[in-house]
């Protein structure tokens, strides 16, 4: 329970300063973001349980990583994070999950995810900002990807990528999990508002 009161203060931290750095007001990244004002207030009070769709939107308007919403300070050159470090931030009820493992520097940062799709359990993304470019390595099963409405088969040792400013959902496929590295290529973050 103690590291999900500091995880919820470390976004909390996080938000706010995007949001001041964005040169935004509450009312402002409220109507951006499609978060209810109340939920952002309570979010920058660390009270609350935003969940991931919550997280993308703000990410996406502030024009930064959702891990950099999650992260507390680097520690040090290199970072090495284990699986099970890493609460996921999506569960399906038949076991599915999603762990943003970490999110490079720099003025394009990359988000490095590991998903877990049990056949049949799907997840559904809603467009991201434009720029955001995805990227899908099957190590294990078998999943279907969805893009703009039209459906693809990837598996086992094949790589997929995609825009990801269109509707998208990630599908387990088969008969047993099929597990995935994610990346998602940002763009440059906005330049503040003046």
């Amino acid at each position: 329970m103690a590291e999900t009161a500091a995880a919820l203060r470390t976004v909390a931290h996080n938000v706010r300063a995007a949001r001041i750095r964005a040169g935004l007001t509450l009312e402002e990244l409220s109507r951006r973001a499609q978060v209810s004002k109340g939920a952002l207030v309570g979010l920058e009070k660390a009270q609350g349980n935003p969940n991931l769709a919550t997280l993308v939107r703000l990410a996406d308007t502030l024009g930064i990583s959702v891990s950099a919403l999650m992260q507390g300070s680097p520690e040090g050159r290199v970072r090495v994070v284990s699986a099970e470090a890493v609460a996921p931030l999506w569960t399906g009820e038949r076991g599915s999950e999603a762990r943003l493992m970490l999110t490079t520097s720099g003025p394009t940062p990359v988000e490095i995810w590991r998903w877990r799709l049990e056949p049949g359990e799907e997840y559904p993304s809603h467009p991201h900002q434009g720029g955001v470019v995805e990227t899908v390595s099957v190590t294990s099963g078998r999943m279907t990807l969805v893009v703009d409405g039209t459906e693809r088969t990837v598996e086992a040792g094949q790589t997929a990528t995609f825009d990801g400013d269109t509707p998208h959902t990630y599908r387990g496929s088969g008969t047993e999990a099929c597990h995935l590295i994610m990346t998602v290529h940002l763009p440059p973050g906005p330049a503040p508002v003046s």
